[in-house]
This record gives structure tokens, C-alpha cells and sequence, in this order.
């Protein structure tokens, strides 16, 4: 249990991800991390968009470092969670992806498919998201260019870069 240890995971899904969101769940809080869980609780339907916002909304405020979302494809979630200001979410399949969510656009959400990945590598890629570190030095000015993108909300004019 290294500096990870520290922080806390926000997790939620809907229905479809229900399953998943329990064995990722344990999953997390084996490697040695906390979790709050924002739901849905059961297999019975829900609206993603909700559980989507509540887990961004923690991640936004700083209640939470780093959260997870789960629902059949990863697409929903990811979107919904990107509606909250100041939020990263990324959809990610696979390990490199997970990584460079992280490392490259410092996303702060990971957003994952019950229906098109298994949970052996689900658990890899949450494992890799978990563990990578924002490379500030390399791909910052591009991460600030996106957070200005979002305060404008409209396009920005190009820049020499």
C-alpha cells in the first residue's frame, strides 16, 4: 500500500454494470485504495445520467480524487460525466488507453463497458488508471488549453503552438 493508499475512489453504474461495479468494487479496496459508491445498488433500472453526475460532481469538487464509472458500452456515462464542469471522464477498453487517459489528458474519470470487456481485463485497466500519474510537463498546456476551451464554452481562436 503506497501513496495510493491515501485516497478515496468514487464508483457507480447502472444496471448493466451493476455486476461489474461490485467485483471492481472489492477489486479496488484489495489494491489498497477506499471506494464510495454512488450506486445504482441493485439490478433494477435506473437513469445513468444521475449516478454519472453525482460521481462527477464529487470528482469536480475535490470530495474525491479519481472515480470510476460502469454501464453496458462506457459511452453514456462518459458522456454525462463530461456535462459537469471541470471534469475529465474517459472511455477506455484497454490498458494503453486507461494509461494515457491519465498521463496525457489527466482525466480524472474512468469510464468502462459491462457488455463489451470482461472483468479480468476490466480489473487491468482500472488497476492502470489507478496507478498513472498526470504528466504535467509534456501534455499540460494542452489539458489547460482544454479547461479554457470549457470556461469560454465556445471555440477558441488557434494559438502558435
Amino acid at each position: 500500500m503506497g501513496a495510493h493508499a491515501m485516497f478515496s475512489v468514487a464508483i457507480g453504474c447502472d444496471e448493466a454494470g451493476f455486476e461489474l461495479k461490485e467485483l471492481l468494487k472489492a477489486y479496488i479496496e484489495a489494491l489498497g485504495y477506499r471506494t464510495q459508491d454512488f450506486g445504482c445498488y441493485s439490478s433494477s433500472p435506473v437513469l445513468y445520467p444521475d449516478i454519472a453526475v453525482a460521481v462527477a460532481t464529487a470528482v469536480g469538487a475535490g470530495e474525491q480524487r479519481l472515480g470510476v464509472l460502469i454501464c453496458g458500452t462506457g459511452i453514456g456515462m462518459a458522456i454525462s460525466a463530461n456535462k459537469i464542469k471541470g471534469v475529465r471522464a474517459a472511455q477506455a477498453h484497454d490498458t494503453y488507453s486507461a494509461e494515457r487517459a491519465r498521463k496525457s489528458n489527466d482525466a480524472q474519470i474512468l469510464s468502462i463497458g459491462a457488455r463489451v470487456i470482461g472483468p479480468e481485463v476490466a480489473k487491468g485497466i482500472v488497476k492502470v488508471f489507478l496507478e498513472s500519474e498526470f504528466e504535467a510537463e509534456r501534455s499540460g498546456a494542452k489539458v489547460e488549453r482544454i479547461a479554457a476551451l470549457e470556461q469560454a464554452n465556445r471555440a477558441l481562436p488557434p494559438t502558435d503552438a
